[in-house]
């Protein structure tokens, strides 16, 4: 498993520790899990307040994050005012520690090649499934019978007339699995979040969804899709690249991200929609429609990864460093959940065993009341002469933007 980005910003530093502070912060293994002493109850804080008084202040907020800063990497003195066979004793210790985590790099390198061996074993299943959901082959009777150990055989009446009468129709021909691979990323939250009304014709069309291993750490998603009215490409990829360094625990650290160019058909780029807005001639009165292109949101943005903050980027760069883990770890959802059990997300069977951890719901929701307020408070100042309505060609918009997802 990969490590996600290393040295991401907090929001504020954190304070030193009262006897040594790491001049940077240790990459976070995908393995680790937060500790918590539930004994400890901290003082109670009005939240609001402190955003408040942030909020009005930033050069406070400025000044104490210049602070903060610059205590990172400073010593206490306490390692300095050790004795001097306290202190080899700690080389030593150092010592020791550096053959752990040679140790740790070869133990990562060979799951790694662990994960390639059983990978090749996976790609014919993989094959074979790519074959039915499009209608290529159809399931053995052995294969039926193991699918179907599992689910409910026990019928109320009811059910079994209605399973008579639908037996009844007339069955209409149905090529493999219409819909199959929406399906399982509609089923995936993480995907699913990204998905707007407009995608979703286009990605009726996905015939499969496969990934391979590069020849260096990475890996590459390829997304196969049919003949379509949205653009030509018949695959589409992303690959994503670790960097020649391990981490911290000998893991894979990400590095950067590369997707395909679309090549959209005319009119019919879904990352980007078309504003109209209306002007009046002061002098004529006559009016006119100017159209303006802007960028919108898109399952289809994903194979344009953000870029990694410049040193120029600096104010922007947390919310940067953001979306460049949401980026990675949907990369990550693909490979690890959606690509080896895409029949139990078609069904929704996966959802079961998804670990949701309440934390991922705060602040997902906002009180009506401060929206009602925010409404009630704010006005729009519009120019007697221009009137400007801003509207979607395609009469659709995004459902909402993608929140941040944990790393597992």
């Amino acid at each position: 498993m990969a490590e996600p980005i290393r040295n991401k910003r907090p929001d504020l530093p954190t304070a030193p520790t009262p006897q040594n502070t790491p001049a940077t912060n240790a990459p976070i293994s995908s393995h680790a899990q937060q500790p918590g002493v539930a004994s400890i109850k901290e003082e109670e804080l009005d939240r609001a307040a402190a955003a408040s008084i942030f909020a009005q202040n930033p050069q406070l907020v400025s000044l104490i994050q210049g602070r903060l800063g610059s205590l990172v990497g400073r010593s206490s003195g306490y390692i300095e005012s050790l004795p001097p066979v306290v202190k080899r004793r700690v080389a030593g210790l150092k010592g020791i520690q550096k053959e752990h985590s040679k140790l740790e790099a070869e133990f990562q390198e060979e799951v790694l090649q662990l994960e390639k061996k059983y990978f090749a074993k996976f790609t014919p299943l993989y094959e074979l499934r790519s074959k039915i959901v499009n209608g290529a082959n159809e399931p053995t009777e052995e294969q039926i019978q193991a699918g179907e150990e599992d689910e409910e055989e026990d019928e109320d009446d009811e059910g079994a007339a209605v399973k008579e009468e639908k037996a009844a129709e007339p069955a209409k021909p149905v090529n493999g699995i219409p819909e199959f691979w929406l399906s399982a990323m509609k089923n995936q939250m993480s995907l699913a979040e990204m998905i707007t009304d407009r995608d979703e014709e286009a990605l009726k069309q996905l015939t499969d969804i496969r990934m391979e291993y590069l020849d260096k750490p990475g890996f590459r998603l390829i997304f196969e899709f049919a003949e379509n009215e949205f653009f030509t490409n018949k695959t589409i990829t992303k690959t994503y690249f670790y960097q020649n360094e391990s981490g911290y625990g000998g893991d894979f650290i990400y590095d950067h991200a590369e997707g395909d160019a679309i090549d959209w058909k005319a009119g019919n780029d879904l990352t980007v929609r078309v504003e109209q807005k209306k002007q009046r001639n002061k002098t004529t009165k006559q009016t006119r429609i100017v159209k303006k292109t802007v960028p919108t949101e898109s399952f289809f943005n994903f194979f344009s990864p953000p870029k990694a903050p410049t040193e120029d980027d600096d104010d922007a760069a947390s919310d940067i460093e953001e979306r460049l883990e949401l980026d990675y770890q949907l990369g990550e959802d693909i490979k690890e959940k959606l690509i080896p059990r895409a029949v139990d997300w078609f069904t929704g069977e996966a959802l079961a065993f998804e670990e949701l951890d309440e934390d991922d719901f705060e602040g997902e929701f906002d009180d009506e009341d401060d929206e009602d307020d925010d409404d009630e408070d704010g006005s729009d100042d519009h120019d007697d002469e221009e009137e400007s309505d801003d509207d979607d060609e395609d009469g659709s918009k995004p459902k909402q933007e993608a929140a941040e997802c944990k790393q597992s």
